[in-house]
């Protein structure tokens, strides 16, 4: 039996030092970190960037890019880690990743920034899926949540130090320092990995799935320009978001009628059949939805109603991020030490709903300690789902198949987030816009157009009355995207009482000795057992 297991797992675990996996570990986050920190550093840099290479019109593209090339290679990526080793592939990754950052801080025009960030996003697409599929040969399921907090830490401090970051190396060494930053980041992990990972080199004969690879990146790429364009670039009734919707569809209907075709599929089908995989799929889009939904809006909403610094944007989702990354070591720690977690999709449904739902009854009296708490119950119940979607995730499939879970539910996380901030975005600014002519009338018309950089200084130089009236708009706008994502949140909490709890199997003290049952037993049964860290 303990040939079998280190035969499964390369020796990664049960032939390594705890201290040597633990580094591994921390190289794991760091390359995470990366991937995380880089759009919110950039973001707070972008104003800095047009002011010296112009090409304000394309500004958006310069997200756009990497989010596209992002999305579009990170099934790729789970694939080829399944076919070829993790490791390896892993690695390129990074490397692809720090040259598109090292070309972006070396751009001399917005035209060349955009394609570098391409090359950037590519590179992405495969650190998250890596992180998370090397963790899964790594460490048993029923070990993992201990790892959560771990994650969900990394995701927190990006999040809230991201655009602190951005400013202080922005204002005191330049914005290209925002991208070679990475670079001295993206070298420790790479030797750290190199030395002490060693996970078995794999030489598949099956070919890549080039046509599987070329429909969905066709899908994906028009999903995620109907989502950035829909509402800004063109209406949503235009003919050219019509041809994107027609082209996604067919792109997408083509790829899942090639799958049961090819030899070697990108996104093998079979790994549906697992019931709690296709739900934890579901889960892992709405907790996309709703997360970069609330990332968006509260900080506006605390900037123009509540006349908070923007300068501080990333603190004022504290009590969210906070309270997210406490749960989540809990969870992880109950599920190691039990190695059950329906509870924890349940509840975190049921949070996320309450929480949303809260949100959405702010208006301009709402005082800050109040939306804090609004927003740590929401926090509370993305703590529940974040990394427990990912964990019953590849609890569910094959050992074989790992790398392609891993890709699949950070897709489904990605495509999740992209929706969220299209459809709550939309919802918010036709309120907001609605409220302005109710209320303002033509002279709040500048104000509305000018809404997403009314700084706090900018708002107090308003006429009161405009200032009241915007006030009164933006707090409408929150309504309504918060209403949205309440309802959406409902839908988790339906999937996540269909989950089925098959016992993780792993080291721990009370792991299951008898076999498991319903869809997920084989994949349960042939879950790694490596030495606990």
């Amino acid at each position: 039996m303990a040939q079998k297991t280190e035969e499964a797992t390369g020796g990664a675990g049960a032939g390594k030092q705890p201290r040597s996996v633990r580094v591994v570990l921390l190289a794991l986050m760091i390359a995470m970190m990366l991937a995380m920190l880089d759009n919110m550093i950039i973001g707070t840099a972008m104003p800095t960037i047009v002011g010296e290479l112009g090409g304000l019109e394309h500004l958006s593209w310069v997200v756009t890019a990497y989010t596209l090339a992002t999305a579009a290679s990170t099934p790729l990526w789970g694939k080829l880690g399944d076919m070829y080793g993790r490791k390896g592939v892993f690695m390129t990754s990074i490397v692809i990743f720090l040259i598109g950052s090292a070309l972006s801080g070396m751009a001399q025009d917005m035209g060349q920034l955009i394609g570098f960030r391409a090359v950037q996003g590519l590179g992405a697409g495969g650190l998250m899926v890596g992180v998370m599929a090397i963790i899964g040969d790594l460490i048993p399921p029923r070990e993992r949540g201990k790892y959560q907090g771990m994650i969900a830490g990394v995701m927190a401090l990006s999040m809230i130090g991201g655009p602190l970051v951005g400013g202080t190396i922005t204002d005191n060494w330049g914005w290209r320092w925002s991208f070679y930053i990475n670079i001295p980041l993206g070298v420790i992990a790479l030797i750290a990995i190199s030395a002490v990972l060693h996970l078995p080199k794999k030489r598949s004969k099956a070919r890549i799935d080039y046509p599987g690879a070329a429909l969905l990146t066709i899908g994906i790429t028009a999903i995620v320009l109907v989502t950035t364009w829909g509402g800004t670039e063109y209406a949503w009734t235009s003919a050219r978001i019509m041809e994107l919707i027609g082209i996604g569809v067919a792109a997408l209907v083509g790829f899942v009628f090639w799958q049961t075709k090819a030899a070697e599929p990108i996104m093998p089908l079979h790994i549906f059949r697992s019931r709690n995989f296709t739900l934890m799929s579901i889960i892992g889009f709405i907790v996309g939805f709703v997360m970069f939904g609330a990332t968006l809006f509260l900080p506006l909403y605390q900037q123009a109603v509540q006349g908070a610094s923007a300068t501080n944007s990333g603190l004022l989702l504290l009590p969210m991020l906070g309270a997210m990354l406490v749960t989540s070591m809990v969870a992880g720690r109950v599920t190691t030490n039990t190695g059950r977690y329906k509870i924890f999709p349940v509840a975190g449904g049921a949070l996320m709903t309450v929480g949303l739902y809260l949100l959405s009854t702010m208006d301009t009296d709402t005082t800050r300690f109040t939306s804090g708490l609004y927003m740590a119950v929401v926090g509370l119940g993305m703590g529940c789902l974040m990394q427990i979607t990912m964990l019953v995730a590849q609890n569910s499939v094959e050992m074989k198949d790992m790398g392609v879970a891993s890709s699949s539910t950070t897709l489904f996380r990605t495509l999740g987030s992209s929706f969220g901030v299209a459809i709550m975005g939309a919802l918010f600014n036709n309120r907001v816009q609605d409220v302005m002519a109710e209320r303002a009338a033509g002279s709040g018309a500048k104000a509305t157009e000018q809404s997403a950089t009314l700084t706090a200084d900018a708002l107090n130089a308003l006429p009161a009355a405009i200032r009241d009236a915007y006030q009164h708009a933006v707090s409408a706008g929150t309504h309504t995207a918060f209403l949205l994502g309440s309802a959406v949140a409902v839908l988790a909490l339906l999937a996540a009482f269909f989950v089925k709890e098959v016992p993780l199997k792993g080291a721990g003290p009370k792991a299951a000795d008898g076999p498991a049952d319903g869809d997920d037993a084989t994949a349960s049964a042939k879950a790694p057992v490596t030495e606990a860290v």
